[in-house]
């Protein structure tokens, strides 16, 4: 969360605000009939700031925002130092970033037990094998080519999904094959891939260990346990090193 943005927000807010609360405090409130364009813009950043503060997960203190648009609006000294200020949104941004942190690992955590259950209970389907890595595959269609060593450059088709079925990536959406080394993937892709005849078409099942780990990635949950459905579709073998000359 950018410091600076958020308290240049909320003064913003409580600026534009002010007009909203020219009574006391403790009158009643009463619904504003939005026809002015003053009222309008007054009431669209209010509204964007409230959002914002949700999003965030900021309780709204009514009291407290409500004294600094009055501060604003009436030119009043602010009621916390410049000083005060920065070290109150330092604070919270530890906490936030500390929540985060919280959030990230309970998921990580049941997406890694969910992940297990599946492995587990796909291990017994008919037709999935099981590396000593943990990967495993089933085999949708039988290639008759080269297999690709781990330094060899790839071209397949494939799809990408979670195992609720939610697709993060797919080639064949896109309508173009992907083109890459073997060594500069994900672990149970390099496997994987490894298995796999030019021609064939299989199914991987890798673990998170062997995908994108606690991390995730774009769009990948925390030890997210993944499905490709992979074609092999060329292989380009790396080259030989030459070797060197011997020396007269």
């Amino acid at each position: 969360m950018n410091k600076r943005l958020l308290m240049t927000g909320m003064l913003c807010s409580a600026a534009i605000l002010a007009g909203c609360n020219q009574g006391e405090t403790e009158q009643p409130a009463k619904e504003v009939q939005l026809e002015t364009l003053e009222q309008k813009v007054n009431y669209a950043i209010a509204l964007n700031m409230a959002n914002n503060f949700k999003q965030r997960e900021v309780p709204i203190e009514l009291e407290a925002f409500t004294q600094a648009i009055k501060d604003v609006r009436d030119g009043t000294e602010p009621r916390l130092s410049e000083e005060q200020i920065q070290e109150t949104m330092q604070t919270f941004q530890e906490q936030q970033m500390e929540l985060q942190q919280q959030r990230q690992k309970e998921i990580a955590d049941q997406n890694k037990a969910d992940g297990e259950k599946f492995l587990s209970d796909n291990a017994a389907k008919e037709g999935v094998e099981i590396t000593e890595s943990g990967l495993q595959y089933k085999v949708l269609e039988e290639g008759d080519g080269i297999k690709p060593a781990a330094t060899d450059t790839v071209t397949v088709h494939y799809e990408g999904s979670l195992i609720d079925g939610t697709v993060f990536d797919s080639s064949y959406e896109r309508g173009s094959p992907a083109t890459f080394g073997l060594n500069q993937v994900i672990p149970g892709w390099t496997e994987g891939l490894q298995l796999m005849e030019t021609g064939a078409k299989y199914e991987l099942y890798i673990p998170s260990d062997l995908a994108y780990g606690p991390g995730g990635n774009h769009g990948i949950p925390p030890n997210a346990t993944l499905i490709f459905q992979v074609e092999l579709l060329e292989v380009e073998k790396a080259e030989e090193p030459e070797a060197e000359e011997a020396a007269e």
